[in-house]
């Protein structure tokens, strides 16, 4: 495999799981917990996959970045002459850090509280918060992954 081959890999892995882990958060464990578990068991197994998922965004957080350059600088000269739609996908995936980082700084210790607390009215409202948030950053990243898929073959 060529060391284009192995950042790029590396890349689209990343993406494949914070964005596929967004898309089966969303999609199917959210409706199935909602079916299943009622409103204090469904906080705590939230608290529990933020938990262990956001090890994994983090994972993809700094890969993403480090094998995107890797990319740009095995492929092109450098950021001048990337075409466009990388420059896209680099702002996309700020947007999509940023959404992140204020899920996991601010919102899952609000979550935890008061699971923590069991005034589960207020983490019912966190998670809501919660959940707009990871929606709009799984839309941010389809997005993202539809512009990779279409762009011009390498």
């Amino acid at each position: 495999m060529t060391p284009f081959g192995i950042v790029y890999t590396l890349h689209v892995l990343s993406a494949l799981v914070w964005v596929g882990g967004m898309f089966f958060a969303w999609m199917v464990l959210r409706p199935a917990a909602m079916k299943a578990l009622e409103g204090p068991a469904r906080l705590k197994l939230w608290v529990e996959v933020f938990q262990g998922f956001f090890r994994w965004v983090w994972v993809a957080v700094v890969l993403l970045p480090i094998s995107g350059v890797g990319m740009i600088h095995l492929q092109y000269a450098g950021f001048e002459t990337a075409p466009r739609y990388v420059q896209v996908m680099m702002g996309l995936y700020v947007v999509m850090t940023a959404l992140f980082i204020r899920i996991q700084a601010l919102m899952l210790p609000e979550l935890r509280i008061a699971v923590t607390a069991q005034d589960w009215p207020a983490g019912a409202a966190v998670l809501g918060r919660i959940r707009r948030l990871v929606g709009i950053n799984l839309m941010v990243g389809l997005v993202l992954v539809a512009i990779a898929a279409a762009r011009p073959m390498f």
